[in-house]
C-alpha cells in the first residue's frame, strides 16, 4: 500500500481486505503522514514495515507509533529478503537508481497515487496507486505473490 495520508476510513478498509486475503506481510511505501493512523494500521493480521515518505514530517510520533505497534518503519530505501527474493522499498521513483535495479528483484515504490506494474532492466516495479481518496472510485492495494510476482489489484 502507499500514500494513505491519514484517510482513516480507507485504512481501516485497507486493513479488512488484507486481513481477508490471508497477506504474509504488509509494506507501506510512505506518506502515513500521521501517527492515528499506525494505530488502525496496527490491526493488520500480519507484520508491517515501510518507509517514510516526503509527506511523513511529524517523524518522531510516527517513530514512536510504529515502535509502540511493532511496525519497522525507516528512512528509504528499505532491503527486504521475502521469501529468497530481493526486493527494495522506496517512496520516490526518483530515488530508483540503477545500483538499486541491480540489486532487487522487485522495487515498490509510491508517491506518484498512480499504478504502475512494469519491468525495468529485468526487475519488477510496482506501485499499488491511490490509496488516500484524491481520486474517488480509484482506491487499490496490490497483493504481490513473490514466488511467481504475480500482482493482484484490491480495489475499494
Amino acid at each position: 500500500m502507499s500514500d494513505t495520508h491519514d484517510n482513516l476510513a480507507n485504512c481501516q478498509r485497507i486493513v479488512e481486505l488484507l486481513n481477508a486475503s490471508g497477506v504474509e506481510r504488509v509494506v507501506h511505501t510512505g506518506d502515513i503522514t500521521q501517527a492515528k493512523t499506525l494505530e488502525v494500521l496496527a490491526r493488520l493480521d500480519a507484520p508491517l514495515v515501510g518507509v517514510f515518505g516526503n509527506n511523513d514530517k511529524e517523524r518522531p510520533g510516527l517513530h514512536d507509533a510504529a515502535l509502540l505497534h511493532g511496525i519497522e518503519l525507516v528512512d528509504p530505501p528499505l532491503p527486504l529478503d521475502l521469501s529468497g527474493r530481493r526486493v527494495s522499498v522506496v517512496h520516490d521513483p526518483v530515488d530508483i537508481t540503477d545500483d538499486l535495479l541491480a540489486g532487487s528483484e522487485v522495487v515498490l515504490h509510491g508517491h506518484t497515487h498512480r499504478r504502475v506494474h512494469e519491468e525495468r532492466d529485468g526487475t519488477l516495479l510496482f506501485n499499488p496507486g491511490e490509496c488516500a481518496g484524491h481520486m474517488a472510485g480509484l482506491n487499490t492495494v496490490g497483493v504481490l505473490d513473490v514466488l511467481s510476482l504475480r500482482v493482484e489489484l484490491l480495489r475499494f
